[in-house]
């Protein structure tokens, strides 16, 4: 009972954060959602604007992009209140690693949702409102292109997760970084295919997740050797064994 109370005081804080953030942000819920179409809007033809084709999709379509903001804004204090909960549980040297990895996923979840706004959308708007055929006036769906964005938003925010899915593995001795380096040729076969699957149809906007999960793979291995001690092998013990036994013949 002592857990589920404890448990229950948490998550109210996580929602109480939620709302007060959602509060600040609901009076400036116009220029939010303004933000947000600036990378589509600065591209479109002279004289084309974005459409809404509900009635309510105006008020409806800002109220809940702002709501998905606040969400996101406070998930460092979830992560916190998270942590705070399981860590008495846990050992020293699991803190020691797991608080990094807290920390890591939040800067590079962040990172990948600014990588996405500030440089695939401009090119993969570009290129697909280039790509409209003569006579066909480009006026989006402002609930659609909402839609969108959070997909393109949460494909990015999870691809740069790499780093940490990768020492994770290494961690729970799924996996070993030489096990991982020798299968580099279908990590980056993947991201390819995991670029086509999560973007826009343009070899632009697959490349530009492609290519940062294959570098965040490497810099995963790179930190995972760093971080993790690498367990002690058979030869390891046999080349201890002669010494052990040399020792006893001297004694």
């Amino acid at each position: 009972m002592t857990h589920l109370i404890e448990l229950r005081d948490r998550l109210l804080r996580i929602l109480l954060c939620v709302l007060l953030i959602f509060l600040v942000l609901f009076p400036f819920t116009a220029e939010l959602y303004a933000m947000l179409a600036h990378p589509l809007l600065a591209r479109l033809p002279e004289g084309a604007t974005m459409i809404a084709t509900a009635v309510a999709s105006p008020f409806i379509t800002p109220f809940k992009f702002v709501f998905v903001l606040a969400i996101a804004l406070s998930m460092p204090y979830v992560l916190h209140q998270f942590w705070r909960f399981v860590a008495p549980g846990l050992y020293r040297t699991e803190r020691r690693i797991a608080l990094p990895l807290l920390f890591s996923s939040v800067v590079l979840f962040y990172s990948g949702i600014a990588f996405a706004y500030y440089v695939v959308f401009p090119l993969a708007f570009t290129f697909l409102i280039g790509a409209a055929p003569a006579g066909v006036a480009v006026m989006t769906d402002i609930s659609s292109y909402l839609d969108f964005t959070l997909a393109i938003f949460f494909a990015f925010g999870l691809a740069f997760e790499v780093p940490v899915a990768t020492i994770i593995l290494v961690w729970a001795g799924i996996a070993t970084p030489e096990g991982l380096a020798k299968k580099r040729s279908y990590v980056i076969v993947g991201a390819f295919v995991i670029g086509a699957v999560l973007t826009p149809p343009d070899v632009i906007s697959q490349t530009l997740l492609a290519i940062p999960i294959w570098m965040l793979f490497e810099l995963g291995l790179f930190m995972a050797r760093l971080m993790i001690p690498a367990p002690v092998t058979d030869a390891a013990e046999a080349q201890g064994k002669p010494a052990a036994s040399a020792d006893k013949d001297g004694l």
